[in-house]
């Protein structure tokens, strides 16, 4: 099954979207911050990432920008997942290499369709 890295300062979101995933058969590992992440995508080659943007350390937006540079991510799906709802801000994750974007409080079922979707295009 896809390997899944799940970036989000708050432990509560960590472990709900893991338990969702896992309970899909996908193998996730978790991140704190953009730093922690970067850090376990250079040591692993995870199939999709899904990162908050606000966070310490560095945004998502940030580690999407990041990851693009490595030659393991570059078409790497990167699913955004975040309280944000403002266009400029989606616009500037696309900009950055963002695959997607979910609005938190998250449905189970619509981040399952995403992390599918996303998958198959990749």
């Amino acid at each position: 099954m896809a390997t899944v890295l799940i970036v989000d300062d708050q432990q509560v979101i960590r472990d709900l979207v893991s338990h969702v995933l896992s309970s899909k058969g996908f193998d996730v590992t978790t991140a704190e911050n953009s730093r922690e992440a970067l850090e376990k995508a250079q040591m692993k080659r995870f199939d999709l990432v899904i990162t908050d943007i606000n966070m310490p350390g560095g945004s998502g937006i940030i580690l999407a920008s990041d990851l693009r540079e490595l030659d393991d991510y570059k078409y790497v799906p990167i699913l955004v997942m975040t309280t944000e709802t403002a266009q400029y801000r989606k616009d500037k994750a696309k900009a950055a290499g963002a695959s997607g974007w979910l609005t938190k409080p998250f449905d189970p079922e619509r981040l399952l369709t995403a992390v599918n979707r996303l998958l198959t295009k990749a």
